[in-house]
């Protein structure tokens, strides 16, 4: 049975990749754990900015396996989230960026008129459909220690101590006032802010 592809996503803002040394180290730790590859990309060397890219931001998706499957470049556009519902499932497991997104796309399917889900496991907060998440509670921002994914920006904010890992149980949700999402794509200071009676 062939392994499935995995994916990254990377932020190319001013035709310049944003973050690539995390998504490097993202990327080879799925190669050697996933594919069981011993070399390690270097994807700057891999991957060059095509001419049509613009100075605004940009997607790059690097769909790979043991080798790259393909690269897809096209310009982002930022959503805008006024509203969350929370999902459940308590076996969904996407430990690795898979490019297969079916279970997580039939629980996108649950959202009603929100814009977006987040998704509770065993009664602990994790993820929205593309984003790691943080709430605010006096004054410091916390994550939650169980993302089903722990994507490359989450990590850059934790180093940067922006962020600190925090237990979030469905139940302490209501202690925080504020929500704000992230991902590779979604900076720190571009997230979607939300109250948090705004999570349905």
């Amino acid at each position: 049975m062939s392994l499935p592809l995995c994916f990254e996503t990377i932020c190319v803002q001013n035709r310049r990749f944003i973050n690539l040394a995390y998504h490097e180290a993202r990327l080879n730790k799925t190669r050697t754990e996933l594919f069981g590859c011993e070399d390690l990309w270097n994807l700057s060397k891999l991957i060059t900015v095509p001419d049509f890219v613009t100075d605004a931001p940009h997607k790059c998706r690097v769909t790979y396996g043991e080798g790259i499957d393909n690269i897809k470049w096209e310009p982002y556009n930022f959503r805008t989230i006024t509203k969350i519902q929370r999902v459940y499932d308590d076996t969904i497991d996407y430990s690795y960026k898979y490019n297969e997104r079916t279970a997580l796309n039939n629980l996108y399917e649950k959202r009603g008129d929100a814009e977006e889900i987040l998704i509770i496991k065993n009664g602990m907060v994790t993820d929205t459909l593309y984003c790691n998440v943080a709430f605010l509670r006096d004054g410091k921002w916390f994550t939650p220690d169980t993302p089903l994914l722990p994507g490359m920006q989450r990590a850059f904010l934790l180093d940067s101590g922006i962020i600190q890992e925090a237990v979030i149980f469905e139940r302490d949700i209501q202690k925080y006032s504020h929500m704000k999402l992230f991902n590779a794509m979604v900076s720190w200071e571009n997230g979607p802010l939300l109250e948090t009676q705004q999570i349905f």
